[in-house]
């Protein structure tokens, strides 16, 4: 059934909505001041204001527990600086920076999974799945085992190793232009020549660079400092804002190349620019805490059927991941007398994740 639009006080039709009126689980709206006019999405909203709720909640938690357990009323304190001075130092010192880095790197491997699987158009595709993550660890591996860290720090290592990645798999799958189906593809291949060097440097070095080396490929929040935590905070500040508007153009690329062409969609220039800044957003997130399995992969997934949407939010998926690592973090944490690199928690949850896609997609007749 279709709408007549209703009339203009001119006698003639018109197609423009009324501000604030709903139409199928949205609501449109605009303002004369400033001039803004868009769409809200009430479900998309609530699933963010609950995801950042909980989030933040484990953030708590996270910082609350440890040798020396602290009640949440005195961590609330601590945070805002009027706790004792005690409190402060434990909270500030030691257990502040691991649940940022837990927190911060949720927000970036969701944010990047959700513009990859976008950018494609597949929900498998992700930057662990890609080749990105596993570039990066060769390059930090290799720093690591053969010192060819040439002055720089972990950070810029994972981030040269990840964009070099990135660049092969987006130039191998150049054919007067690319498609998401050639860049997975090719982003397979890419994993697996990256995973293999890991594993042959990871095989000819000494003892205790293997040791160390393998520490951080697991994904690992333990041991993290504010060093480790500022480089990851301002690499975030630049990349998430131009992130979430790649994430608002993309949605023409839904439609196809050609449809977003007549709209006016520059296609190359922002496939380019979502994969610089997911490339960016992981490569940091990868160099604080290791490779953390499976986040980018599952948390758009998660937030994308959370919030009914046709395609992953890219920030409903970034607050997603954040609660998954801070979740794994104090499951790895709690569970057992020893503690577990957060990694190994995230890849037992992911990979049931990654059955159902791939049954899903079998089913759907996308599977192959």
């Amino acid at each position: 059934m279709t709408t007549e639009p209703a009339p203009s006080p001119g006698g003639k039709g018109s197609a423009v909505r009324p501000p604030g009126r709903r139409t199928a689980g949205r609501v449109t709206f605009r303002l004369t001041v400033p001039p803004v006019s868009g769409l809200l999405r009430p479900r998309l909203l609530a699933v963010c204001l609950g995801l950042a709720a909980s989030a933040f909640l484990l953030f708590t938690v996270e910082t609350s527990i440890g040798d020396i357990s602290l009640p949440l009323t005195d961590v609330m304190r601590a945070l805002v600086g009027s706790g004792d001075p005690a409190t402060e130092l434990i909270v500030h010192e030691l257990r502040l920076p691991r649940a940022l880095a837990g927190l911060l790197v949720g927000i970036a491997f969701g944010i990047s999974g959700a513009l990859l699987q976008t950018l494609t158009r597949n929900p498998l595709a992700s930057p662990d799945m890609m080749g990105i993550t596993q570039g990066a660890g060769t390059a930090v591996v290799a720093g690591i085992v053969l010192g060819w860290d040439w002055g720089l720090s972990t950070q810029a290592l994972g981030l040269l190793g990840a964009l070099l990645a990135a660049l092969l798999v987006y130039a191998l799958a150049w054919k007067r232009g690319t498609s998401g189906y050639r860049i997975v593809l090719v982003g397979v291949g890419v994993a697996w020549i990256c995973t293999s060097a890991t594993d042959y440097l990871m095989a000819h070095g000494q003892r205790f660079q293997a040791q160390a080396a393998l520490g951080w490929l697991v994904g690992n929040l333990n041991g993290r400092t504010w060093q480790q935590i500022t480089p990851l905070a301002v690499a975030m500040a630049v990349l998430v804002p131009p992130a979430l508007l790649l994430g608002r153009l993309m949605r023409t690329l839904e439609l196809g190349d050609d449809v977003a062409r007549g709209l006016g969609t520059r296609v190359q220039t922002l496939r380019v620019g979502v994969l610089l800044a997911a490339v960016g957003l992981v490569a940091f997130g990868t160099a604080t805490a290791g490779p953390v399995a499976f986040v980018a992969l599952a948390a758009p997934q998660v937030a994308q059927r959370l919030a009914g949407t046709a395609f992953p939010p890219p920030l409903g998926a970034g607050l997603t991941g954040a609660v998954m690592v801070l979740a794994s973090d104090l499951v790895a944490r709690t569970l057992m007398d020893t503690e577990l690199p957060v990694g190994i928690v995230t890849g037992v949850l992911g990979a049931p994740v990654l059955l159902w896609l791939l049954v899903r997609a079998n089913r759907a007749g996308s599977g192959g």
